[in-house]
């Protein structure tokens, strides 16, 4: 995978009074939506575009673009931190619940961790735990529309509760497994987990 960091410039803000207590340690919120992508933006078309949950599950399953479209959506209103310091408050997502495409397969017990595989080659590792329960989605609309593409479209993971590179982008599968794999960013230096509210930007960070 090519290493290559795409950004964008982005405008900060000040935390009012209201929402300070909503920004984790060493946050600034900003009012537009940074793009920030390690490699190049894969060119996925809906026909070819394919989501698969595979690794400890009973039968892996994979849904065609339209497969996924006829799967229950929820909208979604969350605030998102990126490990380069910005945080947006309340961004608006559609899409599938974690928990409802874990009711479409049976789970090995040994499944105890997730690598997020995507288009592009990009991967990132997370817990089971940090994805059910409400706490994850694939969401394949932002803000009323379509996914735009420099943010994950068609579709990208969405974990809210931890930095945002945990949230992979131009989502292809997910993987369960036994024993945790470092993604991308984790081999390189990252926190293994990423919590913003105990800042855990760098594997220096325990």
């Amino acid at each position: 995978m090519s290493e290559q960091f795409v950004s964008r410039k982005f405008q900060g803000r000040r935390a009012s009074a209201e929402t300070q207590h909503r920004l984790p340690p060493g946050q600034h919120a900003v009012t537009d939506f940074p793009v920030l992508s390690a490699g190049l933006t894969p060119q996925v078309t809906q026909n070819d575009w394919r989501l698969t949950i595979e690794g400890l599950v009973q039968e892996p399953i994979t849904w065609r673009w339209e497969e996924f479209l006829q799967l229950p959506r929820q909208e979604f209103v969350v605030d998102i931190h990126c490990v380069t310091s910005w945080s947006k408050f309340d961004t608006r997502w559609r899409g599938v619940s974690i928990d409802t495409l874990l009711e479409q397969v049976t789970l090995d017990p040994r499944a105890r961790y997730v690598t997020a595989y995507s288009y592009g080659g990009y991967t990132t590792n997370l817990p089971v735990a940090e994805l059910i329960n409400g706490q994850a989605f694939v969401a394949c609309e932002y803000d009323g529309k379509p996914l735009p593409r420099e943010h994950g479209g068609l579709a990208r993971l969405v974990v809210p509760h931890l930095y945002f590179w945990k949230s992979a982008k131009w989502l292809r599968g997910l993987r369960f497994m036994e024993s945790d794999q470092r993604g991308f960013w984790e081999s390189l230096g990252y926190h293994n987990h990423g919590d913003p509210w105990k800042d855990e930007r760098y594997s220096s960070d325990y």
